[in-house]
């Protein structure tokens, strides 16, 4: 009998039975230690201590109780998600998702629904083995692809610098409440 390898059994360097070589071939894992520099790292709130050596706050209050420095700078965001210019570039970004979103759930609807009540209608054939089905399969693939390229375009032509310029002056302000820290 041969085995997998073309040589037959005891043929060869090694012997036939791999465990005949080996005492115990789990031996030498078992005794092997495990060194992992982040595997002792304390979690974050799991007894480290702060700068003053007190245990480290893990979770904010529920309270709400905040030092002045986290209070303003909420009010800062709360400020900015009110303002004209977020107000903007929300509504440039709801005006093309609303109606792509809707377009396509439409006519994905439509091939589902034509696929299961017109099989008549799409088993015709288009050209040789193609039929209208294959097309509007691909067509669905197609559409993915340029709702994709619609979306990417609008978003540079259209809300891309206004997100940053509100980013830039979202953060200026947060670094001016925390006191220039960054």
């Amino acid at each position: 009998m041969q085995s997998s390898d073309g040589r037959s059994p005891g043929s060869g360097d090694g012997p036939v039975n791999p465990a005949e070589g080996q005492e115990d071939p789990g031996a030498a894992s078992r005794h092997v230690r495990y060194e992992d520099p982040w595997y002792d790292a304390l979690a974050p709130g799991w007894g480290e201590l702060d700068g003053v050596g007190m245990p480290a706050r893990a979770v904010p209050s529920a309270r709400g109780e905040q030092d002045g420095a986290d209070l303003r700078a909420r009010d800062v965001y709360v400020e900015v998600q009110r303002s004209e210019a977020f107000q903007e570039v929300r509504s440039r970004y709801r005006r093309f998702v609303v109606p792509g979103v809707a377009a396509f759930l439409a006519w994905y609807v439509g091939y589902v629904v034509a696929a299961t009540t017109a099989p008549g209608l799409m088993a015709r054939p288009v050209a040789g083995a193609v039929n209208v089905a294959m097309l509007a399969g691909l067509g669905q693939f197609l559409t993915t692809f340029l709702l994709t390229w619609a979306y990417a375009r609008h978003a540079r032509l259209r809300r891309d610098r206004a997100a940053l310029e509100l980013r830039w002056d979202t953060q200026e302000l947060t670094r001016g409440v925390q006191g220039g820290a960054s």
